[in-house]
């Protein structure tokens, strides 16, 4: 069984910081592209970042310059460092792996339990 495993969420005033973690665990051979997503009260869930294996990555237009996303591919883990917080980034934010093999031609889609930051005004 394949799992992900988020940490880091909490409160924080407006304009503070937060880095989220992510790691996957279980049988894995490779995962394909990782990234966050987010859920605000009221709201459908909505992507905010994404990262292949290779490094390239890919962000919601409104976080753009303030979070960061990046990847350990030998822990299996995905991190958010998240600057310059503003209130409407509060949510539940999911950690998400499109692919993960478990052996040489089977994959899952995974997604994590969920972690909320709350953001102060």
């Amino acid at each position: 069984q394949v799992q992900l495993v988020e940490s880091g969420g909490g409160l924080v005033q407006a304009g503070g910081s937060l880095r989220l973690s992510c790691a996957a665990s279980g049988s894995i051979r490779r995962i394909n592209t990782m990234g966050w997503y987010r859920q605000a009260p009221g709201k459908e869930r909505e992507l905010v970042a994404t990262i292949t294996p290779g490094g390239s990555t890919n962000y919601e237009d409104s976080v753009k310059g303030r979070f960061t996303i990046s990847r350990d591919n030998a822990k299996n883990s995905v991190y958010l460092q998240m600057n310059s917080l503003k209130p409407e980034d509060t949510a539940v934010y999911y950690c998400n792996a499109d692919k993960i093999y478990y052996t040489l031609w089977s994959y899952v889609e995974v997604w994590g339990q969920g972690t909320l930051v709350t953001v102060s005004s």
